[in-house]
């Protein structure tokens, strides 16, 4: 088993922060029957499987499933299945031996052994292969494993949580997913919500993303009106939660509700793009990929400097790049140097749109 210095060393095991139960399950029917059927499966020792759209929140309810649960004092160690490449898989669920393959310099834990005491999550379990999903039942049901190239056995001490996207019903009738796995973790099924059909709950997300992303951006954005609010509530989301999360870091990083709308018109507006046609007829796709990056670059760049009053060490914290590579960008993106007059402000730049083109 690991050490706990090992566990802490390992970004997959580390804890995150949970949102408050009063605006992750929210004041919706459709929830209340989730954060139900929640406390009722907490505390017991079967699998669990989350479904729903992605962005719906599956990793964050397998937390709080975890934080409920008698294995919270234990680690929750979380397995993204489609971020791992097949061939290296096997050996980071299962862990392996010094010298069981090329590369194997050490002996090395998998994540179901350090997961012992906790929770194991298997996120987006229907990308596994079929050779690993045999696997993972054996497991399952003899509560057995072992390391590549070890011939010790080990037993599983760890509540095992799955999600998926999809649906693994239709995935078996296709083959893409044994049934047999299926019934062996589908023993308590809990299907989020997509936020279209939850819009009582929005009100509530929307304000915690806010407070969450001025402490993290040091922004004092204000409340949303409830116009914008009430706008907000009658759109589809088709990325869900994760979706929303995404507008109110754009908006608490432009600090106007112009955010909103820019998008909106976005949305309806389809992208056009002036691009380049060789005398041959032949159209240039990488040349016109580098012409869009550096026109979508120019935009944000220029938003992002609006925002912060063009301090342009502010403007490189907020953009996640150094204060160098920023200054590299404002050159490149034909933007000015310095803060224009306030009567060009929302003018600058265009006289660089058709350098962007070369």
């Amino acid at each position: 088993m690991a050490s706990a210095a090992e566990l802490k060393s390992l970004p997959y095991t580390q804890a995150a922060e949970l949102p408050p139960e009063h605006v992750y399950f929210g004041p919706s029917e459709p929830r209340r029957a989730v954060r139900q059927r929640v406390e009722r499966a907490a505390g017991l020792n079967v699998p669990i499987l989350i479904l729903g759209e992605s962005g719906t929140g599956k990793e964050v309810l397998a937390r709080f499933i975890h934080e409920r649960s008698p294995w919270r004092a234990g680690p929750f160690v979380k397995v993204n299945c489609p971020a791992i490449p097949g061939t290296l898989l096997e050996s980071e669920l299962f862990g392996f031996q010094k010298g069981s393959f090329t590369g194997a310099n050490a002996s090395k834990p998998g994540r179901m052994e350090l997961a012992q005491g906790g929770t194991l999550f298997m996120d987006e379990i229907a990308e596994l292969d079929a050779g690993l999903q045999a696997k993972l039942l054996h497991v399952l049901q003899d509560g057995h494993f072992t390391r590549i190239g070890d011939h010790e056995e080990k037993q599983v001490d760890a509540r095992v949580i799955c999600a998926t996207n999809r649906q693994l019903t239709k995935e078996i009738e296709v083959g893409g997913f044994r049934a047999d796995l299926f019934y062996r973790i589908n023993v308590i099924s809990i299907c989020l919500p997509p936020l279209r059909e939850r819009r009582d709950d929005i009100p509530y997300l929307i304000e915690y993303h806010r407070e969450q992303f001025n402490r993290r951006f040091k922004r004092e954005a204000a409340p949303l009106s409830r116009e914008v609010v009430h706008q907000l509530q009658q759109r589809n989301w088709p990325g869900n939660v994760r979706e929303l999360e995404n507008l109110m870091a754009r908006y608490v990083v432009l600090g106007s509700e112009e955010a909103f709308h820019a998008e909106k018109a976005e949305d309806k507006k389809p992208f056009h793009f002036a691009y380049d046609i060789s005398e041959d007829g032949n159209i240039p796709l990488k040349r016109i990929a580098q012409q869009v990056t550096r026109r979508m670059e120019h935009d944000v760049i220029l938003k992002v400097l609006q925002a912060n009053h063009w301090n342009r060490r502010k403007a490189a914290e907020v953009l996640k790049i150094s204060y160098r590579a920023l200054l590299y960008k404002v050159r490149q993106a034909g933007l000015p140097a310095k803060r224009p007059q306030r009567k060009l402000d929302v003018e600058a730049g265009m006289a660089a749109d058709a350098s962007l083109g070369d």
